[in-house]
């Protein structure tokens, strides 16, 4: 029988440079045999989400994300719930992209991006599971809560896009002072934290944001989120600490956080409602359980790309945040 995918794409992504190369990139999927068709999203909630859901139902053997990583996040929630699941491609045509950039998925190409279903390397990845008390959600990437997290959400979507994650909440650094460590309960494979922290977050893979730095040691497929725990609330230290991660990920010791792997969490805090971010989108509010699928998705990768190729054009970016980093550091006074 002949293979079908269904290219699920975002009009609105990449300045509309996908909808000119759509000819171009399904024929791609067409030389990789599949009968491919096409469904651009629209504004109404959860466009993509239940398309995926319905051509996964409808027995297609490929569903391929064309989008930023807001996307293929929906795409994702639309397959991950799924007995019977599909494989999944990515087309990067985001600003940021983190998915794409840890499956090293050429991200400036999308026919080039497409051309990685001929390799058939197919990696059986992890996918993260969020339960609350109102919902159940699925993310890729990253799954984050505290005061912190929430600074993400004031910062204007043009700094978010220019500087990523990191590098805005320096550009963005007015809002550092509103910095509250939230009391938090958090229980982990075989051990759990009881006290302040800025921020905590799990990650799924080793791009957030587009540093690499992050989570220098995570692995996409042995069922374990990286967690982090950011105890300190204070601005230097915290000035200190990113920069300890764009030197090379010298933050993993650091006794200011907490570094562990761990396949499950249980998140709960006092006072104020503890907002969860899933994927750079506002999730829900704690109490919350994090759980890791292992290799629940079968999902297109080019990690036998040469790394120092797919970094190329990042170094640069990372030395000027550094250096805005370093001025931060000798404006804010000690506490």
């Amino acid at each position: 029988m002949t293979k079908r995918a269904r290219i699920i794409y975002n009009p609105t992504a990449g300045r509309e440079i996908l909808k000119q190369k759509l000819v171009d990139i399904i024929s791609v999927y067409e030389k990789a045999g599949y009968e491919t068709s096409i469904f651009a999203t629209t504004p109404e909630h959860n466009s993509a989400l239940n398309e995926a859901r319905r051509v996964s139902e409808d027995g297609f053997d490929l569903v391929v994300a064309a989008g930023g990583d807001g996307t293929i996040n929906e795409i994702i929630n639309g397959i991950a719930p799924l007995d019977k699941r599909p494989e999944l491609a990515i087309l990067p045509a985001g600003t940021t992209n983190d998915f794409a950039r840890a499956l090293k998925i050429p991200r400036d190409d999308l026919v080039e991006s497409a051309k990685v279903v001929l390799k058939k390397n197919v990696l059986k990845m992890d996918i993260g599971k969020t339960i609350n008390e109102n919902s159940v959600k699925y993310f890729m990437n990253i799954a984050a809560g505290g005061s912190m997290t929430k600074l993400t959400y004031d910062v204007p979507s043009d700094l978010k896009t220019i500087f990523g994650y990191l590098a805005y909440l320096v550009k963005g650094a007015e809002l550092l002072p509103q910095l509250r460590p939230v009391k938090m309960h958090l229980k982990y494979d075989n051990d759990q934290y009881d006290g302040k922290a800025s921020m905590f977050f799990v990650a799924m893979t080793n791009s957030i944001a587009g540093f690499e730095q992050i989570v220098p040691d995570a692995e996409l497929d042995d069922g374990k989120f990286t967690m982090i725990i950011v105890k300190t609330g204070n601005l230097v230290e915290i000035l200190q600490l990113i920069t300890k991660v764009l030197n090379g990920g010298k933050h993993v010791n650091d006794p200011r956080i907490i570094y562990k792997k761990t396949n499950k969490l249980e998140v709960s805090s006092e006072g104020k409602p503890l907002q969860i971010n899933i994927d750079g989108e506002y999730g829900g509010d704690a109490p919350m359980t994090f759980i890791n699928l292992k290799q629940h998705l079968g999902i297109f990768s080019n990690l036998d790309n040469d790394k120092k190729k797919i970094n190329n054009g990042k170094n640069k970016e990372i030395e000027k945040v550094k250096e805005e980093l370093a001025e931060k550091v000798n404006e804010l006074p000690e506490k």
